[in-house]
């Protein structure tokens, strides 16, 4: 069907400067602009400062996590697993998802924790 896409669109407006050294980082890293875009988000650093809003919000996700583990847990001892193939995919992912998150942003700041000093790879943080 026409004007149906598959998956999300993610969007957000940029300044003329930042659109400028975007489109110079685009081209000298010869990927498609999509490609890389979703490198960047992934595998670039962020700095991240963090707030307690944004460690209560972690706690409450981990949370979420642990009770799913636990019932998944409980399922598969009993031998009445209730969780589909597809299901536990998608609980692995997020749980993934959620632990790089919280390793990428405790390896942020661990120069806080620990005096390191930055890294030359870290960014303007």
């Amino acid at each position: 069907m026409s004007g149906t896409h598959k998956y999300p669109t993610i969007s957000f407006r940029i300044s003329p400067r930042e659109r400028e050294e975007i489109e110079a980082k685009i081209l000298a890293s010869g990927m498609s602009k999509k490609d890389y875009f979703v490198r960047s988000c992934i595998y670039n650093r962020v700095c991240v400062v963090g707030r307690k809003e944004l460690i209560y919000q972690l706690v409450e996700e981990l949370k979420i996590m642990q009770t799913n583990i636990r019932e998944v847990t409980e399922q598969f001892e009993q031998a009445e697993a209730t969780l589909s193939a597809e299901g536990l995919q998608d609980m692995r992912n997020d749980c993934l998802d959620m632990l790089k998150a919280i390793l990428w942003m405790l390896d942020g700041a661990k120069y806080l924790w620990q005096g390191e000093e930055k890294s030359p790879d870290s960014g303007n943080c």
